[in-house]
């Protein structure tokens, strides 16, 4: 069956930086999927518009058509079942939550850390939209929004703390062996390493060990992805 992948791109198209389209990158991998990945810009909503909405990951398996990332996960775990499971306690309860928090607490401090470094990485097309949409959503110039980002860093650090506790008791979010939970908060991760430079955890962080020994899974998928 034809599957094809919609992801965020960058000026360079092999950069992909979706915190969302990363999440399902690894699902897709941990289901042992193969998929096809296209590019998709900022400015391109006509080339998803077959998608009923204007924002990625999209995906295409044969005649279903699905968005929104948790969306594609449980689709993926429901249509898939006899691959490895996504949500190994049969239920996505915990990993909703981890949606909810990743989003709602981590990516507030990520936005905060790289959101100007994003503009530098984007198609000329894309950049005076990118910085038009965002500076109306945060009320100030990018470069303003990561002004002190050599502070918030510490708070984002102080944030996983939650992590830490989990991943002293257990290898992975998902206990003894990765799951969708790791995989979302791993994307938000990916999404910062790729348009970034600027370092978001100490090499000691337990969560810097968990989040190297993510980036290695499925031949080093997250480790050798193009950064900016």
């Amino acid at each position: 069956m034809a599957r094809t992948l919609y992801e965020l791109a960058g000026n360079d198209p092999a950069l992909r930086f979706s915190p969302y389209c990363w999440r399902i990158r690894f699902a897709l991998a941990h289901k042992d999927l193969a998929v096809d990945t296209l590019p998709w810009y900022f400015t391109d909503k006509q080339a998803i518009e077959f998608s009923g909405q204007g924002r990625v990951p999209v995906l295409i398996d044969g005649e279903r058509v699905v968005h929104e990332s948790f969306e594609i996960a449980t689709y993926l775990e429901e249509e898939y079942s006899d691959h490895p499971p996504l949500f190994p306690s049969g239920s996505t309860a915990e990993a909703r939550f981890i949606n909810a928090w990743t989003d709602s607490i981590i990516h507030p401090y990520l936005s905060r850390m790289v959101v100007s470094d994003i503009i530098k990485i984007l198609r000329p097309e894309d950049q005076h939209y990118f910085r038009q949409s965002r500076e109306t959503l945060f009320g100030r110039k990018l470069e303003d929004v990561t002004a002190n980002r050599d502070e918030t860093v510490l708070e984002f650090r102080r944030a996983l703390q939650p992590v830490r506790i989990v991943l002293k008791a257990q290898e992975w979010l998902g206990g003894e062996q990765p799951s969708y939970a790791d995989y979302i908060l791993g994307g938000s991760l990916m999404w910062a390493r790729c348009v970034s430079r600027f370092e978001i955890l100490e090499d000691s962080d337990i969560v810097a060990v968990w989040f190297a020994k993510l980036r290695g899974l499925y031949d080093d998928m997250g480790e050798t992805a193009p950064r900016a």
